[in-house]
């Protein structure tokens, strides 16, 4: 917890007992819950502390292995060919080598699955961070199985390629649609929460150090009653930190219905929230969230 504190992200004990774990046994940390809760952060802040790349996997609909591990670069290939054509050393004879030298390592563009595995042995772990792995099929998840289980990848006209050292794999979902059971079997699982009250102000005053503390702990509190509303995109902890810091900008030192009314866009992205949040009554949030003032560790109690 200290060491993910230090680079600016502060874990529950339940959090850091699972990275702790996946750390130690060398398996992938599937981690899922709400989006804007943190879960891709948890990838950045690893490769920041243990001092290897952070490669990124962005899972979509319809994505396939060419898009995640390697594809040949069809454009180099065909120049390739086209210069031994015009230099004349094409001929019966070669034909089967030339063939051969399309399918070498030059070739091949690697895509993030087989960057996190071609890591030599000595250099730091990478952190392959598969985010958003709801977003992907069936038939990708039963891939993503196959390479995890044993950190290796063969490609037909080079072998396999199996990890030196493997990749600190951290999985992403925010439960668009339920993942397939034996993917979540192969992980260590873990959901992750919105921070309660008292965790989100520390997050804010750590990666917003100049808000002053009573607007940090009265834009916090707010942000958790919306939470309770509802909403279809109920604002994540970004969001919390991008609110206080712009009524920082704004000379707000504490919450006031004006002054919410104007910002309401760096909390809520949708129109139908803002309309269900102005419905339940700005004046009562901003009345809720200063009677929720956090007391300051730094004055005496």
């Amino acid at each position: 917890m200290a060491a993910m504190a230090e680079r600016e992200y502060l874990a529950d004990e339940g959090l850091a007992t699972a990275i702790l774990l996946a750390l130690t046994l060398e398996r992938p940390l599937f981690l899922e819950g709400e989006a804007g809760v943190g879960k891709t952060e948890v990838a950045k802040v690893l490769a920041r502390w243990l001092g290897g790349p952070l490669i990124r996997l962005q899972c979509y609909e319809g994505i396939d292995a060419s898009q995640a591990v390697y594809e040949w670069d069809y454009t180099r290939q065909l120049l390739h060919l086209r210069t031994a054509e015009a230099a004349g050393t094409v001929t019966a004879n070669n034909a089967e080598q030339l063939e051969n030298e399309l399918y070498q390592e030059r070739f091949l563009i690697t895509r993030p699955l087989l960057q996190a595995l071609s890591t030599k042995a000595g250099d730091p772990r990478p952190v392959l961070l598969i985010d958003e792995v709801d977003r992907a099929d069936d038939e990708f998840e039963a891939f993503l199985l196959e390479a995890l289980s044993d950190y290796s990848i063969t490609i037909p006209e080079l072998g396999t390629i199996k990890a030196a050292t493997p990749p600190i794999a951290i999985l992403t979902s925010n439960r668009t649609r339920d993942v397939h059971d034996a993917l979540k079997r192969r992980c260590l699982y873990h959901w992750v929460e919105h921070p309660d009250f008292d965790r989100e102000v520390e997050i804010v005053k750590l990666r917003a150090p100049d808000v002053d503390h009573d607007l940090a702990a009265q834009v916090a509190a707010a942000t958790e009653t919306m939470r309770s509303f509802g909403l279809y995109k109920p604002p994540g902890i970004a969001e919390t930190i991008d609110w206080a810091q712009s009524l920082a900008i704004l000379g707000k030192s504490g919450l006031d219905e004006a002054a919410v009314t104007a910002t309401l866009g760096t909390v809520l992205k949708y129109r139908e929230d803002q309309q269900r949040v102005t419905q339940q009554g700005i004046g009562d949030l901003v009345k809720s969230a200063m009677a929720a003032r956090h007391p300051n560790p730094a004055e005496p109690r």
